[in-house]
């Protein structure tokens, strides 16, 4: 069912092939946070302080991801194109050299953060004990990042291609890899010393090395027409460029996010305290939970309007955003509801210990959040229209209005002036959330009313042909 030949990709009906390329990139996506829940479930009965251990370097291990993030976006967008306008051998030239550049530039940065872990955690002010555990589980992440860096580079290769089954079943490697080693690595069990937090972060990122394994022997061996002879393993300082050059504004956008995100865990320590703070991690646990629909179909739609662009189809790329926007929204919408309707439950699922008074505080920032969940979808799903026309700085330049022109000064605002409290910090969220796919949708239309797609085909053909 969900076999597909590469030509459908810019000829096919756009919600059946957008559903089809997208359907194991969610699956991939839940695994991905599934490995995020059995660690929050496995610490949350190690102890509290290190389910607000993790809480805190939630946002700092998301600006390391960065890195990955803009190599990923880089590789997968240039593939696509020249996938699209037939340059096969400089496709998988271009999926080789992405995987050298989330090597190296994931190496560095994990090192910096590595070094600098202890003194970074400390400026957020929690207790002794959650900074000791943030601290060591950081510094562990970031010094095996390069397998996730690396890992990440060559699934977007094949999600490039098309070939999307391929990132689940490296995920699923990934993932299988952690939840075996979790327990052992956590508590101790068997041969294994206890190693709490430390141990969560170990089996990530073992986890992730054996995912890039297994990625490698299959593209070594070829599936489904990608792979990556001899001739396409060579270094090529331009595909290099071309990937940083789409990718380092993706980079940024993500930093952007992130960072806000530690403006707001800060503020929400403040003003919440231990309990708010535990809220908003599950509430960011169940989010991520909640979003896996719309980033499966935003890495999806980057490659189909890539390709189609590529193939000089730019009518058909911005259908396929809007087709997308309308998927997601929907999509989203209904989740929402669910979510809206037990937030109690999902609390106490990912902290059973909590006390009354957490899960209430959490139930809160469940429900507001849920509000906003259609614009969320709509919001990946204009950044992949923006994204596959090699407009990553559109993308940066709307998230960073997003987060710190509306969601850090509302909900200042909100907390203090209108003395809402941390509701209040929640309610920010929500909004900037919409305030976000608005700005953003009436910008696509826009733009790709006086050409933005026309333009990004030529610059397309362009460099296919070189």
């Amino acid at each position: 069912m969900l076999d597909l030949d590469r030509t459908e990709i810019t000829t096919g009906p756009i919600p059946k092939i957008l559903a089809i390329l997208a359907a194991p990139l969610l699956v991939q996506n839940l695994v991905q946070v599934l490995q995020q829940v059995v660690d929050t479930l496995w610490l949350g009965r190690y102890s509290l302080e290190a389910v607000a251990a993790v809480g805190l370097t939630f946002p700092l291990t998301g600006l390391l991801a960065a890195v990955s993030i803009g190599a990923s976006v880089g590789t997968q967008v240039l593939v696509s194109q020249r996938v699209g306008a037939d340059a096969d051998t400089k496709a998988q030239r271009g999926a080789a050299n992405g995987i050298v550049v989330g090597f190296l530039a994931g190496g560095l940065a994990g090192l910096v953060v590595a070094y600098f872990a202890a003194d970074i955690v400390a400026v957020f002010g929690a207790n002794e004990l959650v900074t000791q555990y943030a601290a060591a589980y950081l510094a562990v992440s970031a010094i095996l990042f390069p397998a996730m860096s690396t890992s990440e580079a060559i699934e977007s290769g094949f999600i490039g291609w098309g070939e999307t089954r391929v990132a689940l079943y490296i995920n699923i490697v990934a993932v299988g890899t952690n939840i075996v080693l979790d327990p052992f690595l956590i508590f101790g069990w068997w041969l294994f010393p206890e190693l709490g937090v430390t141990g969560a972060a170990l089996a990530t990122g073992i986890g992730y090395a054996a995912g890039f394994g297994f990625g490698l022997v299959v593209a070594l061996r070829a599936r489904d027409g990608f792979h990556l002879p001899r001739n396409a393993l060579t270094f090529s300082r331009d595909d290099c460029r071309e990937i940083i050059d789409i990718g380092w504004p993706t980079a940024g956008q993500y930093i952007s996010s992130q960072s806000a995100r530690v403006g707001m865990v800060w503020l929400v320590t403040l003003v919440g305290g231990a309990a708010g703070l535990a809220a908003y991690t599950i509430g960011a646990r169940v989010a991520a939970i909640a979003f896996v629909p719309a980033l499966g179909l935003q890495q999806a739609a980057q490659s189909m309007i890539g390709q189609n662009l590529g193939a000089e189809r730019p009518g058909r790329a911005r259908r396929t955003t809007w087709t997308g926007v309308v998927m997601a929204s929907v999509g989203l919408t209904v989740v929402g509801v669910v979510q809206w309707l037990i937030p109690e439950t999902l609390s106490v699922l990912f902290v059973p210990d909590a006390t009354p008074a957490e899960v209430a505080v959490a139930a809160d920032y469940l429900r507001i959040l849920a509000y906003s969940y259609w614009a969320i979808g709509a919001t990946y799903l204009l950044q992949a229209g923006f994204n596959g026309a090699r407009r990553t700085r559109t993308s940066l330049i709307a998230t960073l209005l997003q987060y710190w022109i509306v969601r850090i000064p509302v909900a200042l605002a909100a907390a203090y002036l209108l003395e809402m409290g941390v509701n209040g910090v929640f309610w920010a969220v929500t909004i900037s959330n919409i305030v976000a796919a608005l700005g953003l949708g009436a910008y696509y239309w826009y733009e790709t009313a006086t050409g933005m797609n026309t333009r990004a085909v030529t610059l397309a053909q362009s460099e296919a042909a070189d």
